[in-house]
Parts: C-alpha cells; sequence; structure tokens
C-alpha cells in the first residue's frame, strides 16, 4: 500500500510540475526519456518500428528485447531487430536513455557507453511531433522498465513492462520561431536560437551548371558572420545521371553528433550535402567546404570528416577517408571532399600526433647517450681542475655538468621504464625527470647571473659554492613537492606518432589532462622564459664587453665564445618558442639535435679553450686556468 501510494505521488508531482511549469505554454525542443532496463539474457535484442506520423510513442522491455515503436517521426522509418551483443556495451547496471530531437527528426538511444543513432539528422517539412506526455503504463512486472524519467523528473519507482506516451503535432516552423522567442527572451548569447531549426537550401541542377558558392551566416550579437561557405563544382553534375535536386542542410546543434570517444569532439557546424535520389561518390573534382569557427590551439590536431550513414548506420563513426584537410588559420578551416554526406571537422582534444617522431627519437636517444659520457667526462676534467685552481666558477660548471648528466641519463630511459614499470614506476620517474630539468635550467640560470656578476660587480667576493649548491640543488625540488602532494600530475604520456596513431610512444612524464599541462606552464614553461630572456640579454652584454678586444677579430674565438656561453645560458632552448609553419619541422629538428647534444657541446667548449689556453701560453686568451671568457674579462676589468 505505501508503495502505491509513492508511486501515485510521483505521477501527481510529474504531472503538477508540467503543469505549472513557466514554459508550460510552449511546445518542447526536445524528450528525453530514461530507466533502468531489467534483463536475465546474455543476448540482448533492439527491436525498432517507427514510422512517419504523430500518433504517439511507446518504449516497452523484457527479459532479452528493448522495443521503441511508434508514429512521431517526419521522415524516418525503420523497422528492425537489432543484436546488442555487436556493441561493446558496458550494460551491467542496464541504464539506457532515448533522446528525440523533433526540429531535427533525430532519435538517439545510449545504451551503457554506447549511442546509437536510430534516425539520421534530417530536416523535417510541415509539421514536428513534439510535447510527448505520459499515457498508460502495463503491471508490474520481474523484468521490464525501473526507475523511468522523463528529462530529470521521475515517473515511477516500479518496474513496468511498457510506457506510452502521447504526441501533439505543430508546425515545424512555429516550433523553432518559438525557441527563436525564448532565446531572444532570455538573452541567450552563447547558445543560439537557430542552433535547434536546422538552415535548408534546395537547388536544382541543370544542364548549365556551371558550379555555385553558398554561405551559410549567423548572428553574433548585432552582427551576421559566414559559419561555413560551401563550392559545388561542375563535375557534380557530371556525377548525377539525371537532372536531380541537390539539398544542403546546416545542423548546429552538434550534442547528438558526438561520437562515443571522449578524446575527439566535432565543431559546432555539420552539414549535410545529398542529391536527390542519388549516391555521389568519387568526384574528379572536390566540393570545398570552408568552416569558420573559434581558435583551436596548434597543439590540437583537427581534421575534416564525413559520416557515410550507409556503412555505418547506427553509429556515428566521422572518418577522414575522401576529405583532405587545409588549415587556412586558427579560426578556419578547408576542406576538399570527394563525395557527398555528413561533413564537419573533428577536433583531437588531446595534443596532436607528432611528425617524424621516429627520426626525432633517435637523434634524442643517440644524444642524451652521447652527453651522458661526455657530462662524465667533464665533471672528471672539472674535479681535476679543482684541486689546482681556486677558480669561483668551477662548481657552478660542476653542478651544471651534473644535472645535466641526471637530466639526459633519465630522459635516455624514461621509454624503457614507462613499458616495464607502467604507471607505478612512471609517477616517480616523471617526477624525477621534472626535478632534473628544472635544476639544469637553474644552474644555467645561475651561470647567467654569475657572469654578470663577474663582469659588473668586479670588486664583490661571489656567494660560497654551498650557496649556489643549495639555489641549484635544492630549490627545485620545492614544486616538485608541491607537485607531488597535489597529487595525479605525474605519471604515463602518450606521444602518438602522426604516421602511425595506433602505435603510441610512451614515456614518464606529467599526464595529459588540463591539471597537469597547467603545472608545466605554471613551472617548465615560466623558468625557460625567464631563463631565455636573461640568456638573450646576457649574451647580448657580453659581446658589448669583448667585441672590442683584439682575439676577437680571430673568428673561432668570436664563435667559442658566443656558441660556449649559450651552452652554458640554456639560450637554445628558446627555439621551444619558434614552433610555427612553415618552419615548424626544420626548428623541430633543430630544438631537439642540440638540446639533447647539450652536454657533449658543453664539454667541447671546455676542453677546447684548454687546448687553446695550451697553444697560446702566455696571450690573454690563456690566462687563466680553464680559458673562460669570463674570467678574461674579470682581469681586463681589473687592470682598468
Amino acid at each position: 500500500m505505501a508503495s502505491q501510494l509513492t508511486d501515485l505521488c510521483l505521477r501527481v508531482v510529474f504531472v503538477v510540475a508540467a503543469v505549472l511549469s513557466p514554459g508550460s505554454t510552449e511546445n518542447d525542443r526536445d524528450w528525453t526519456f530514461c530507466g533502468t532496463w531489467l534483463h536475465d539474457q546474455q543476448f540482448l535484442h533492439l527491436d525498432l518500428n517507427l514510422s512517419p506520423g504523430c500518433n504517439g510513442l511507446s518504449v516497452s522491455a523484457n527479459e532479452s528485447v528493448l522495443s521503441i515503436n511508434g508514429q512521431f517521426t517526419a521522415r524516418c522509418r525503420r523497422s528492425d531487430v537489432i543484436p546488442l551483443n555487436q556493441f561493446v556495451l558496458d550494460f551491467e547496471d542496464g541504464d539506457f536513455c532515448l533522446y528525440w530531437e523533433p526540429l531535427q527528426d533525430q532519435l538517439k538511444l545510449q545504451i551503457g557507453r554506447e549511442n546509437l543513432t536510430l534516425c539520421w539528422p534530417a530536416r523535417p517539412q510541415g509539421s514536428c511531433c513534439t510535447d510527448l506526455s505520459l499515457g498508460s503504463n502495463e503491471p508490474e512486472a520481474d523484468y521490464g522498465i525501473n526507475k523511468a524519467m522523463i528529462r530529470t523528473d521521475v515517473i515511477s519507482s516500479k518496474t513496468f513492462t511498457t510506457y506510452t506516451f502521447d504526441a501533439r503535432p505543430i508546425s515545424c516552423k512555429t516550433l523553432c520561431e518559438q525557441v527563436k522567442h525564448k532565446a531572444t527572451q532570455f538573452n541567450m548569447v552563447e547558445h543560439h536560437a537557430e542552433d535547434s531549426c536546422p538552415e535548408s537550401l534546395d537547388l536544382k541542377i541543370k544542364d548549365d551548371f556551371r558550379g555555385l558558392n553558398f554561405t551559410s551566416l549567423a548572428t553574433r550579437g548585432v552582427y551576421e558572420e559566414p559559419i561555413t561557405t560551401i563550392y559545388l563544382p561542375p563535375a557534380l553534375k557530371q556525377t548525377t545521371e539525371t537532372t536531380s535536386k541537390v539539398v544542403i542542410t546546416f545542423f548546429r546543434n552538434n550534442t547528438l553528433f558526438q561520437e562515443s570517444r571522449k578524446e575527439v569532439k566535432i565543431l559546432n557546424e555539420v552539414v549535410k550535402i545529398t542529391v536527390e535520389n542519388e549516391i555521389i561518390t568519387g568526384l574528379s573534382e572536390p566540393i570545398r567546404i570552408s568552416f569558420y569557427h573559434d581558435v583551436i590551439h596548434k597543439r590540437h590536431l583537427r581534421k575534416c570528416v564525413s559520416w557515410d550513414t550507409r556503412t555505418d548506420p547506427l553509429q556515428v563513426k566521422w572518418l577522414s577517408d575522401g576529405c583532405e584537410t587545409q588549415e587556412r588559420d586558427d579560426e578556419h578551416t578547408e576542406c576538399l571532399c570527394n563525395h557527398l554526406t555528413y561533413f564537419s571537422v573533428l577536433v583531437q582534444l588531446e595534443p596532436r600526433p607528432v611528425r617524424h617522431l621516429l627520426a626525432l627519437t633517435i637523434i634524442t636517444s643517440v644524444g642524451c647517450a652521447l652527453s651522458v659520457i661526455s657530462c662524465v667526462a667533464l665533471i672528471i676534467f672539472l674535479c681535476r681542475k679543482s684541486k689546482r685552481s681556486k677558480e669561483q666558477s668551477l662548481p657552478i660548471h660542476l653542478g651544471l655538468a651534473v644535472s645535466l648528466a641526471f637530466l639526459n641519463l633519465l630522459f635516455f630511459f624514461t621509454g624503457v621504464l614507462a613499458n616495464m614499470g607502467g604507471e607505478g614506476l612512471c609517477t616517480w620517474v616523471g617526477a624525477g625527470l621534472h626535478y632534473s630539468l628544472l635544476c639544469a635550467f637553474t644552474w644555467m640560470g645561475i651561470e647567467i647571473f654569475h657572469t654578470f656578476w663577474l663582469v659588473y660587480m668586479v670588486f664583490t667576493p661571489s656567494p660560497k659554492p654551498y650557496v649556489w649548491n643549495l639555489v641549484g640543488f635544492a630549490v627545485p625540488a620545492v614544486p616538485i613537492i608541491i607537485l607531488a602532494a597535489v597529487g595525479d600530475i605525474y605519471g604515463l604520456k602518450t606521444v602518438v606518432p602522426s604516421d602511425d596513431v595506433s602505435n603510441p610512444y610512451l614515456m614518464c612524464w606529467m599526464k595529459d589532462d588540463n591539471k597537469a599541462l597547467l603545472a608545466h606552464y605554471f613551472t617548465t614553461m615560466t623558468v625557460l622564459v625567464v631563463l631565455v630572456s636573461s640568456g638573450i640579454v646576457m649574451l647580448f652584454l657580453v659581446y658589448q664587453k669583448i667585441r672590442v678586444r683584439n682575439e676577437w677579430s680571430q673568428n673561432r674565438v668570436a664563435f667559442l665564445s658566443i656558441w660556449g656561453l649559450s651552452c652554458l645560458f640554456g639560450t637554445s632552448w628558446g627555439l621551444t618558442f619558434l614552433d610555427f609553419n612553415p618552419i615548424s619541422d626544420f626548428v623541430l629538428f633543430l630544438a631537439c639535435f642540440i638540446n639533447s647534444f647539450q652536454g657533449v657541446f658543453l664539454m667541447l667548449r671546455f676542453y677546447m679553450l684548454e687546448w687553446m689556453r695550451k697553444q697560446a701560453t702566455g696571450s690573454a686568451l690563456g690566462s687563466n686556468s680553464t680559458g673562460s671568457t669570463r674570467h678574461q674579462m674579470l682581469q681586463t676589468q681589473e687592470k682598468k
């Protein structure tokens, strides 16, 4: 008795809420019915019997079949029994939702994690069937639909085999005007009223067809801006067998066009181009569709895609086959396609695939291996020098060499450790790699600061070596500890090659999510900006100091001075900021080569300066134990 009373109360509340709703005088622009399907079968089926009309809808279920029957569509006609085991369904709890968009004549079923399109998006003509209201229910059963809801309103907590819904016809034009009026009334700027009202154009292909341009406009505030521009080539007439009609439909509500995959999304605009009663493929001259959209960051891949409902009638599957992508700028993408169907631009939310990944990986691996060996040799060289020389810069050079050796060693093994240790090990390795990178940047910054100290603060004693060690090794640990405490920052990172997206490269670094990306920009990129800018300024100041000296006339001295200081200051890392077309590939290879071989170049600098000192013993160039250009400037200042 209590259960019946509860169910009755829920139904009364639902009806009263529908009557007293502020928007009850308006017709429904969409409809959602959700529930839990209680079944007892391993092999489940979906039974469809849909036809045009407006006589209502029924949703029923038993132990093995979920049925959707009714006359409520504008054009869609479908009678089919679909085995659900062909889809990979996460359907243990049996939850499902049925979505109906009368203005797009689209019916979609979300079952488990799969989205099945039961009626394809189309332009309804004349009458739209809306205002689906609850009718009679079949008696309770062990198998059926439990916890039924319309939108977020609970209909019943019991299990029924069938729910029926009555419908009411309304002019599609009237329904669209209601949506526009409501949008104007509530000043909806972001979600435009025309999003639910497809725009359509019918064109007749005559014998003298010479091609056609058409532009779809959308209101942005008080202005109208182009959203999509379409060019139909003359080759379209040659492909059609008879004098036909081309139908172009623009859909701006993309929620029902999204794939099940979370890592990709389509733009707001979807275009459907069809020729009446014909299938058009293999055009000798492609159609051109220009999409004008919001800014798409260059780190996200975008590509022109189409959905062929003949090969994928149930699930939205956007494929790039038959389409060429031309990125005009960050807000303009042009698609060249040789067939007619649904078109849009698919944006990959994860970072875009890397071009030439194999070649870059080989260069990096070789460079890191040689840099580790070079840094170890340099550490030995500097340790021996420190025994017979009290040069102030030796501890700083040693700290930079140690940090670079640690950085290159971890980077060389990061791929192996990622594949062997998985997520758990990568959390520690990623944190260690980030720490070693910040250490290297910090020691490069110390090199810059110490050079400034020697040049412009000649008679002020330099800080003790323990101060440099504290700054170089302890300070970078602070952000690492903070990020580790925040959690879920470090772990496995996948780098997808553009030529084989199914075989990604794994490494230990920061994860591919917004939180890790924010941490990367606030730590690594911020330090890098400061390092590169200060390094460039210091190089200019050093050049101003030493260009008037006699030794500067020797090309090898000039080159070695600037190149050697560039290695110390880390200015080559500034190539990271030059990654833009058309020089992006060149810059990518150049930055990869220079930065991975930085340890080698650093070792060569010290060994070449030592060799030059021995060759010119007693000269101004070899006037100190390491041949440091900065100490030559220091001695010049002292003489003055």
